[in-house]
């Protein structure tokens, strides 16, 4: 008899990836006979190993191995070698929809995530919003493999034990954690404008963290050029910050210390995403974007998200449409100590 197995498609973005999470690991336990491989970008390895036994992962490189229509003709012949029973594409960009076609005329199942376009765009128009909640990337996930022939029941808890991470491996770089301590992570940076609260905002609101918790420990996650900058400048200011990327080297590594954070205070980004994987309470800011649009991180409660309701808000689904009023009110108008008192609430 034939093994199942299904190829899972998801090439970006971080935080995206990071939602299939749930999903994925939901599937693998409550199938443990099915074989399921993620096909994503190399770097999101480490979000899935160690998941489940019954899942694997194969790393596609589109700027070298799999380059343009060529390329994706060899992917397609690698991944056919696989003897896939099913194929679920929770993308649907032209990539995946090109591999998709190929399995379809191999007369493979197919099926693919339904991104309800038509409900982002009424939620975001400028005018005559209609405000419903939309399907969660979670839940979307979900009805591609549901379509599929695999209901599943998402119960996901953390790709790590209750007790989190294993310390041990980054103790060396990180430190201990002292009995009582408070460890809080600080994530200020988002890929786009419209959902990065203002730097200076943010740094006052560490402020008030430290004069409230003088003995806390600040760690402060990003990665660009621009974002290490500014995070060397705030831990040159306060010695009780520090630099993640200065630390700790790689993906896991991150995904460890994050585990051990009491909270974790972020923008509408992937870390929020991360975070939410290792059950860590994640207080989340948002400015342009909006809950409604279903990008809201794994069990994260009502009272974690920090946003100002405003007749222009949500402008756009991903954060990358130019402010209407030009002023960026729905961030600017949320003070420090609001954000404060919210990860206060969390610390206690």
């Amino acid at each position: 008899m034939r093994t199942e197995h299904i190829l899972i498609i998801r090439f970006s973005a971080l935080g995206d990836v990071a939602m299939t999470v749930p999903v994925v690991s939901s599937l693998a336990r409550q199938y443990p006979d099915l074989r399921i491989t993620v096909l994503s970008r190399s770097f999101m390895r480490p979000l899935f190993e160690g998941i489940a036994p019954n899942v694997g992962f194969m790393g596609a490189d589109f700027t070298k191995d799999y380059h343009g229509i060529k390329g994706l003709n060899a992917l397609f012949r690698r991944l056919a070698a696989k003897n896939f029973t099913a194929v679920a594409d929770f993308h649907d960009v032209l990539r995946s929809r090109y591999l998709r076609m190929r399995f379809s005329a191999a007369r493979y199942r197919v099926e693919h995530i339904d991104k309800n376009r038509r409900g982002r765009r009424e939620l975001t128009r400028k005018n005559d919003k209609r405000l419903v909640q939309q399907k969660s990337s979670f839940e979307k996930y979900a009805d591609v493999l549901e379509r599929l022939g695999y209901p599943v029941r998402l119960d996901f808890a953390s790709v790590f034990p209750p007790e989190g991470g294993p310390l041990g491996e980054i103790a060396g770089a990180v430190g201990e954690k002292k009995e009582g301590q408070k460890w809080i992570g600080i994530a200020p940076f988002a890929a786009h404008e419209g959902k990065v609260y203002p730097k200076e905002k943010t740094l006052e609101a560490v402020k008030l963290l430290l004069k409230s918790h003088p003995a806390a420990r600040i760690f402060l996650f990003g990665g660009g050029v621009k974002e290490l900058k500014v995070m060397k400048e705030w831990a040159a200011l306060l010695p009780d910050c520090s630099v993640v990327p200065h630390m700790v080297q790689g993906f896991r590594h991150e995904l460890i210390l994050m585990s051990h954070l009491d909270v974790m205070l972020s923008m509408d980004s992937a870390n929020m995403h991360l975070a939410s994987l290792v059950a860590t309470p994640v207080v989340s800011v948002w400015g342009a974007t909006h809950t409604l649009a279903g990008f809201k991180g794994w069990n994260q409660p009502e009272s974690s998200i920090v946003q100002v309701e405003m007749p222009c808000r949500p402008c756009s689904i991903f954060g990358n449409a130019p402010c209407l009023r030009g002023d960026y009110a729905c961030l600017n108008s949320i003070t420090p100590e609001q954000i404060a008192g919210r990860v206060e609430e969390f610390l206690k």
